[in-house]
């Protein structure tokens, strides 16, 4: 063989070599991240072949595949759309899917591991493949006085099962009907999707989960708890409470809301400074208590600034960098770096009533095979025990009074005890307003978290009536 033809047969094979390489990559090594990329829409077009499971609330589908007459054989309905949109996000032939269809897209599609007997036997029997069900813990009638409280606002609700963790409410504002991003016709599809993003607020962002937001005065609830659990201050002890607080080694002072005095003696109780939200009281309280305090106590309560899964995907929490004690003040009353997703928030009023005991927040209660037997369930999981159930009893006591006499009256439920908290969080727009709260307080059934965006007023006259709502539906539907 002569040079140029060996030239020409090594160059060939050089060639051969890097295509067989490059093959084996994109089937191999990138074979999942293909895959699951949201532009193939190959992979959709072959999932649309089978019947994709349901996603159940109370034994309605509030997802559900109907058959169609034309090339895609299925088509993604939601019959309450925009009541669930933040939970079950959507399936769509353009955009992929998001929040729970994403989450739980491999039960949905019937490629999870617990289906791979039902697979099996499709094989050996022609049967059609089907996915599998996702059974939500949610409570119908929470997620409807949730979303009822929320019209023409933006914001979030959370409820939770204080004993367990499960999820019995999710719900974020503005919301979007996930059945036009999930239709056949790519051109309204298009349509539909640039309406949302024209919008000021994208309402496919699920503000419960995906973001975090300054807590204001709810957090004045993790600041008495790290007082109360070093066993030197009880609900009655007295605290400093100026009318104007100079932030140390500095000019700057704090004052209370709307410049208000808490007290003419200038001190209080640390039950009455939490039941008015008294902001110097607590801003000194953090100060005195000391950094490391507060923040192992925000921590232990789930604010590591780490995420987590529910299997919906949750933004972080935190109360960020404190670096003088003049940023821990203004840290002490949810204000500065601190930031809070409403699950979190919620996951705060949860633990108190849980005795102290936070369980990890969980959305999924059961996964169904296509024949409705039950492949998996999930059980309850403790997260951590941020206090003590003395703590806890004394942290009910002081969120009570917030509701019987203080900033969270208009939480109060005829004839329930109700524990709560009020916030008040300044940003760039007008204020956020929170409430967090449990009820019955002697005997907890529901922990919820009420946020609403730049609301303009208070926690205890915007978010407060909200959670009443909430906790009023629930525990009718329990026959409470």
């Amino acid at each position: 063989m002569n040079a140029p033809l060996r030239r020409v047969a090594i160059s060939v094979l050089v060639l051969f070599t890097l295509l067989i390489v490059n093959v084996n990559y994109i089937q191999v090594v990138r074979s999942d991240e293909l895959r699951e990329d949201p532009g193939n829409t190959r992979v959709l077009t072959e999932e649309y072949s089978r019947e994709r499971g349901s996603i159940v609330v109370d034994g309605t589908e509030v997802a559900l595949s109907v058959p169609t007459q034309d090339t895609l054989e299925y088509l993604r309905q939601y019959p309450q759309g925009p009541t669930y949109a933040a939970v079950t996000g959507y399936y769509s032939l353009l955009y992929n899917s998001a929040q729970m269809e994403r989450a739980a897209n491999d039960v949905l599609t019937g490629s999870d591991a617990r289906l791979f007997t039902r697979r099996l036997a499709d094989l050996f029997t022609g049967r059609d493949p089907a996915g599998g069900d996702v059974v939500l813990t949610m409570d119908a009638a929470v997620q409807e006085a949730a979303m009822a409280g929320l019209d023409g606002v933006t914001g979030a609700v959370v409820a939770l099962d204080p004993s367990t963790g499960a999820v019995l409410g999710m719900a974020s504002t503005p919301t979007y009907d996930p059945g036009q991003l999930s239709s056949h016709d790519p051109a309204a599809i298009r349509a539909y999707a640039d309406q949302l993003d024209a919008m000021e607020t994208d309402p496919r962002l699920n503000r419960a989960t995906q973001d975090n937001y300054p807590p204001g005065s709810i957090f004045k609830v993790i600041v008495s708890a790290a007082a109360l659990a070093t066993g030197e201050y009880t609900p009655d002890t007295v605290v400093p409470a100026p009318d104007l607080l100079t932030l140390p080694d500095t000019s700057t002072t704090l004052e209370n809301f709307n410049g208000s005095s808490c007290s003419s003696s200038q001190e209080q109780s640390l039950i009455d400074a939490l039941t008015i939200s008294c902001n110097t009281a607590f801003a000194q309280l953090g100060i005195d208590l000391g950094e490391d305090r507060v923040r192992e106590m925000a921590e232990a309560f789930g604010m590591t600034g780490d995420g987590m899964e529910i299997p919906l995907e949750v933004a972080g929490s935190s109360i960020g960098d404190i670096e003088s004690e003049a940023a821990l003040g203004q840290s002490s009353i949810g204000q500065r770096d601190v930031r809070t997703t409403p699950l979190q928030a919620a996951m705060i009023a949860a633990a108190v009533a849980n005795d102290g005991t936070l369980m990890t927040p969980y959305l999924v209660d059961q996964v169904r095979a296509p024949d409705l037997t039950v492949i998996d369930r999930s059980d309850p999981e403790e997260l951590s025990r941020p206090v003590t159930p003395e703590v806890a009893d004394q942290l009910t006591e002081m969120m009570v009074s917030v509701v019987e006499n203080g900033s969270g009256r208009r939480a109060q439920v005829p004839g329930v005890e109700v524990a709560g908290k009020t916030g008040t969080a300044q940003n760039a727009g007008p204020d956020h307003n929170w409430f967090i709260g449990f009820a019955p307080a002697d005997d907890p059934q529901i922990a919820v978290a009420v946020f609403v965006a730049n609301g303009g007023g208070t926690g205890g006259d915007v978010s407060a009536p909200i959670a009443r709502d909430v906790i009023e539906a629930y525990l009718e539907g329990q026959g409470g």
